[in-house]
């Protein structure tokens, strides 16, 4: 939980950032609480130890980063993965150990693009989950309209399909020019 607090005031620093990249981060940062797993430079895919839940090593272009789990009390949600340019993972690579979380949140803010994969490993509703993440970035946005448009576009997505289901994966394309939001690969917006 440090982890995810540090970095989301080292983001918040960055408050010329187009709003819908730097609170998505944030938020989908925070939500891995339970426990975030990194991946060294050399690393392939991994998987999330509390789910069993497989994350490729990469992403297109992008890296794996490392894998976290979403619990809700004893529930394990979802499973989270976080993928970034190469050049954000070498950063991090030669960082001193002190400096880790540092060069990490600025290497986000710098790379063109960071996605998160978030893989369900239980039932959840469309509107809850759709909820649930908007009631996560609503603190932190000064856009309230954005915070609706991202809650309805992972809705939308969601409920095309009855419910995030196990094995449903959301995904998250953040980009200066804002965020891309598909559901078990079909783009929503």
């Amino acid at each position: 939980t440090a982890l995810c607090f540090r970095c989301m005031a080292i983001l918040q620093q960055h408050s010329t950032m187009a709003f819908s990249k730097t609170i998505t981060v944030l938020t989908l940062l925070a939500t891995a609480v339970g426990s975030f797993y990194s991946v060294d430079a050399a690393a392939a895919a991994l998987v999330d130890s509390a789910t069993k839940i497989n994350f490729d090593d990469k992403l297109g272009n992008l890296s794996l980063f490392g894998v976290g789990v979403r619990k809700k009390g004893p529930i394990k949600v979802y499973s989270v993965g976080m993928y970034s340019g190469d050049d954000a993972k070498q950063s991090i690579a030669s960082a001193p150990k002190s400096n880790t979380l540092s060069t990490l949140c600025n290497s986000i803010i710098a790379s063109e693009q960071t996605t998160f994969v978030l893989k369900m490993n239980f039932k959840v509703g469309a509107e809850k989950m759709a909820a649930a993440i908007a009631e996560s970035v609503n603190p932190r946005a000064s856009n309230k309209a954005q915070v609706d448009t991202l809650k309805k576009l992972i809705l939308d997505g969601v409920a095309a399909k009855g419910a995030a289901t196990p094995g449903t994966t959301l995904q998250f394309d953040c980009s200066d020019e804002g965020v891309k939001v598909s559901v078990d690969s079909k783009e929503i917006g």
